[in-house]
């Protein structure tokens, strides 16, 4: 029993190790190389739009508001 699992967990092993250096071959060999910006406000498309992320946008808000209003809505 034992030999079967560890011939079944080298391959996926060696499969899932060689998916990673794939999927991290533009990072690591980029210079300056990063994760892509997924956020909502990264993208060029959205904030031409107006559209933003819900908390930098709550927070704008916020920052509108007087202090009544911010106890008002707290309740």
């Amino acid at each position: 029993m034992a030999i079967s699992i560890s011939m079944l967990l080298l391959p996926a092993l060696i499969i899932v190790a060689i998916a990673m250096l794939l999927l991290s071959v533009r990072i690591i060999f980029k210079r300056g190389g990063q994760f892509p910006n997924m956020h909502i406000g990264g993208s060029k498309a959205m904030r031409d739009r107006g559209i933003g992320c819900q908390k930098t946008q709550q927070m704008e808000a916020d920052l509108h508001r007087n202090l009544k209003e911010r106890v008002q809505t707290d309740k």
